[in-house]
């Protein structure tokens, strides 16, 4: 008979060979790096909970058919300290003799002792799953946001994921996009590009470290009624793996101040030249969401990005709108919790969620580990 129990280190193989069928290259046998990974991101790292464990389903015949990797991420919501469950890679083989056991793996998860859990990858299969046990989805959580720098570096990053022979195009993209951002004028607003003159006025972007970060998470996520409470250790961790992405480009760490020198945001995000840079956070005072972003944009721009992509969270989208800001869904941002007002703080975009609180953070994506 099958069963789901908590991952073991004996069990990572097994894991490291569905997961590189199920998202990577089934035709290789996952590489050893991989298998350091996931040891260590779901048994060994600081986001890690005996009590709330990763899971695995096992089928009749013995072997490994399904999995869920499990984070924990400490939240306070007032007074309260809570324990929140990230649910990341959730994976099932399809079997006919055996075809609940994703469902038999998330309904576990939900099952264990966290007080609230989360995906933000969650897919439209998986969507439905969280919905029948009393999940509830976040549609202002759920978006993932595109502004176009370099038109023809856009378009050509776009295609190079599919025939990557098309970047033997990348000088003609780079003079083109040199001609029609000339044209445009200074901080002109257009959905087909920046212009050359992008000037964020009476703002000082700041290039910082990892650790220079990471004192500005708790000052500029404080506003929140429902927000991460994270120990000097596991914020540590969590940003050190979120700088190690090398598909993705150079980490950028960024503090944005007012004329006056006070804090107004800051931002981390990965860029190449000529390619889609990706953002992982962005963090802003209250009421300063727009001049943030107007720096980020500025400084993908001077870094030769093609456009920017990223998640969204509901305290920047109002002021996406009207910077040409374009929006998709490629999945959705799911939460699950016994306590009906720990889910009325997200409904009521009053809870922190999304980037380095969430999935997005770890080296499963942007990593090759070949």
């Amino acid at each position: 008979m099958s069963q789901v129990r908590p991952l073991q280190a004996a069990d990572i193989p097994a894991v490291a060979g569905l997961f590189q069928r199920t998202f990577r290259n089934g035709r290789r046998p996952p590489p050893p790096a991989l298998e350091t990974y996931l040891r260590r991101l779901y048994l060994e790292g600081p986001v890690c909970d005996p009590d709330i464990a990763s899971l695995v389903h096992v089928a009749s015949e013995g072997d490994i058919s399904g999995f869920v990797g499990v984070n924990v991420l400490p939240m306070s919501h007032g007074p309260r300290k809570l324990r929140a469950a990230i649910c990341g890679s959730l994976m099932a083989e399809q079997r006919t003799n055996d075809p609940m056991a994703g469902a038999r793996l998330l309904r576990t998860f939900l099952a264990g002792p966290q007080d609230i859990s989360f995906s933000e990858t969650a897919n439209a299969l998986s969507t439905q799953m969280w919905t029948r046990l009393r999940g509830v989805a976040l549609p202002q959580y759920s978006l993932d946001w595109l502004r176009v720098i370099r038109p023809s570096a856009f378009m050509l990053d776009m295609a190079s994921r599919r025939i990557g022979a098309a970047r033997r195009f990348d000088p003609l993209a780079r003079g083109l996009d040199r001609y029609l951002r000339g044209r445009m004028q200074e901080n002109e607003l257009r959905w087909t590009g920046v212009p050359a003159i992008w000037t964020s006025k009476g703002l000082k972007v700041t290039e910082i470290d990892q650790a220079g970060f990471a004192a500005l998470v708790e000052p500029l996520t404080r506003q929140f009624a429902l927000r991460p409470d994270w120990s000097e250790e596991q914020l540590a961790h969590i940003i050190a793996e979120a700088s190690r992405k090398p598909d993705y480009g150079e980490v950028v760490f960024a503090s944005v101040s007012s004329a006056t020198g006070a804090l107004i945001g800051a931002f981390l995000y990965h860029a190449h030249p000529g390619r889609v840079a990706r953002v992982l956070q962005v963090l802003a005072m209250p009421g300063q969401a727009g001049a943030v972003i107007d720096c980020l944009i500025g400084d993908a721009a001077e870094r030769g990005a093609a456009g920017l992509r990223g998640r969204t969270q509901p305290a920047l989208l109002a002021a996406m709108l009207g910077r040409r800001v374009a929006f998709t869904q490629p999945a959705s941002t799911v939460v699950h919790s016994r306590d009906e007002e720990l889910v009325n703080a997200f409904l009521s975009s009053q809870g922190f969620f999304n980037g380095l609180a969430g999935e997005h953070w770890n080296r499963l994506a942007g990593e090759p580990f070949e």
